[in-house]
C-alpha cells in the first residue's frame, strides 16, 4: 500500500542537529511533520520556518517525551496538521556519561528514560492509527555505541541497544499490518552534541571524517518512503564504518 496523501511523521527532539535535518528531509518528501522538542522553542521554529520555506508544512509541538503523555503529541499533530501520525522517528536522546563504577542511578535512569523508554511509550502509542491504515513507519535513531563498546558510556550503550532489540520484536509483532519498524545506527555525527569530541574521535573512523545530520536524515528518508516497504526489522549503520 503506497502512503496517504494527507499522512503526519512526528519527529521526537527536532529542534536541531539530527532531529531538525530528519524533519527536513520527511517534508521533503512529502509528509507533514509534526516537530517536537522540549526546551529549544526557537530551534524548533527555525525547522518548522526551513520546510515552509521549501513548501512543505509543519507544526513546532512542545513535549518532553521522557515524562510526557504521547497521547497527547499523536493528539496535537493529528489536529493541527488534519491526519493521523503514521510516521514516528524516536530521535531525542541525552548523554550522562561516566565510568559505571561511578555512575550513580540519575545518570542511568535519566538516559534509559529518555533514549529507550520514551521510545517504547511513544511507539505504542503510534500503533493503533497505523494499524487502522495498514500502513505505518517507526524509524527509531539509535547509535553505533549500541553494539559495540564505548566506555565511558554504559547507559548510553544500554539504551540504544535496547532500541535496537526494541525495533526488532516490534517488527516482527506488525509486518502483517503494514508497518515497517527499523533503526538507523549513527556513528559520530557532527552536532552540538559532538563537536567537542571530534578531534579525538575521527582517526578511529575509516572514513576519516565525521558525518553529517543531512547523511543520517537521508537513510531515515529512505526507510520511511515507500521503496522500503521490504524493509523492516533491520539497522542501517551511517557510521562511515566503525561498524565494520
Amino acid at each position: 500500500m503506497s502512503r496517504p496523501d494527507t499522512a503526519v511523521a512526528l519527529v521526537t527532539g527536532a529542534s536541531k542537529g539530527i532531529g531538525a535535518a530528519i524533519a527536513q528531509a520527511l517534508a521533503a518528501d512529502g509528509w507533514a511533520v509534526a516537530v517536537n522538542y522540549r526546551s529549544d522553542e526557537e530551534g524548533a521554529q527555525r525547522t518548522v520556518e526551513a520546510i515552509e520555506a521549501g513548501g512543505g508544512k509543519a507544526v513546532a509541538l512542545h513535549g518532553d517525551v521522557a515524562n510526557g503523555a504521547p497521547a497527547e503529541l499523536f493528539r496535537q499533530a493529528e489536529e493541527q496538521l488534519g491526519a493521523p501520525v503514521l510516521a514516528l522517528v524516536n530521535n531525542a536522546g541525552v548523554t550522562a556519561d561516566g565510568l559505571a563504577i561511578q555512575m550513580d542511578d540519575d545518570a542511568w535512569d535519566r538516559v534509559l528514560q529518555t533514549n529507550l523508554t520514551a521510545a517504547f511509550r511513544m511507539t505504542r502509542g503510534a500503533m493503533r492509527p497505523m494499524i487502522k491504515a495498514r500502513y505505518g513507519r517507526v524509524i527509531n535513531v539509535a547509535s553505533v555505541v549500541g553494539p559495540r563498546a564505548n566506555a565511558g558510556q554504559a547507559n548510553y550503550a544500554a539504551a540504544k541497544a535496547g532500541l535496537i532489540g526494541l525495533t526488532k520484536t516490534v517488527s516482527h509483532e506488525v509486518a502483517r499490518r503494514g508497518i515497517t519498524v527499523n533503526a538507523v545506527a549513527p556513528g559520530f555525527i557532527e552536532t552540538d552534541m559532538t563537536k567537542d569530541l571530534l578531534t579525538d574521535v575521527v582517526k578511529a573512523i575509516p572514513a576519516r571524517r565525521a558525518g553529517q545530520p543531512e547523511e543520517v536524515a537521508a537513510a531515515v528518508r529512505f526507510l520511511a518512503s515507500d521503496d522500503a516497504a521490504y524493509v523492516t526489522g533491520t539497522t542501517l549503520f551511517v557510521d562511515g564504518g566503525m561498524s565494520a
